[in-house]
């Protein structure tokens, strides 16, 4: 089998590359999401929930630009369209949400959809011996369960 540039094998890298696609245009629509809440977002807690909203969007903002990073790596090209992110999204898009629970609710269920994104992602990269995209998602997933677990906090739902 024919590996790339950094000793992979290739079909194994594309497949990758693929998943990581889907991975990348469905945290840009968190993203977009993400800054939405912060803009909209009213009520008694909005001093708190504004500033936790920007804290998650500037942590997606970074990952975004990983995930383009490892599929470019991998031999890919990362997707780069409103056209691309949107055919490929998994993830409920929120519009005009100023509601705090709401808000919150939407977090929850995007992170939801990008842990199962990431741990097929994780089970493929095992799979290919790619311990740097293995690794990512590792980090990833660690980051957003914490994430997931402070929002039910938040919610004061169990998980």
């Amino acid at each position: 089998m024919k590996t790339n540039g950094i000793g992979l094998y290739s079909k194994k890298a594309e497949v990758l590359s693929a998943e990581l696609n889907i991975l990348l245009a469905n945290f840009q629509v968190y993203y977009q999401n993400l800054r939405g809440l912060h803009w909209n977002i009213k009520g008694k807690r909005f001093f708190d929930l504004h500033l936790k909203f920007e804290e998650l969007y500037n942590d997606s903002q970074l990952k975004i630009d990983l995930i383009a990073e490892r599929i470019l790596t991998l031999g890919g090209t990362p997707l780069h369209t409103f056209e691309d992110y949107i055919k490929n999204n998994k993830l409920f898009v929120g519009r005009d949400v100023s509601n705090d629970e709401i808000a919150i609710n939407l977090i929850v269920s995007s992170l939801t959809q990008l842990l199962k994104i990431e741990r097929v992602i994780l089970k493929q990269a095992g799979e290919a011996l790619d311990e740097g995209t293995n690794s990512m998602m590792s980090d990833f997933i660690k980051e957003q369960e914490k994430t997931m677990w402070m929002m039910k906090a938040w919610l004061e739902e169990g998980i």
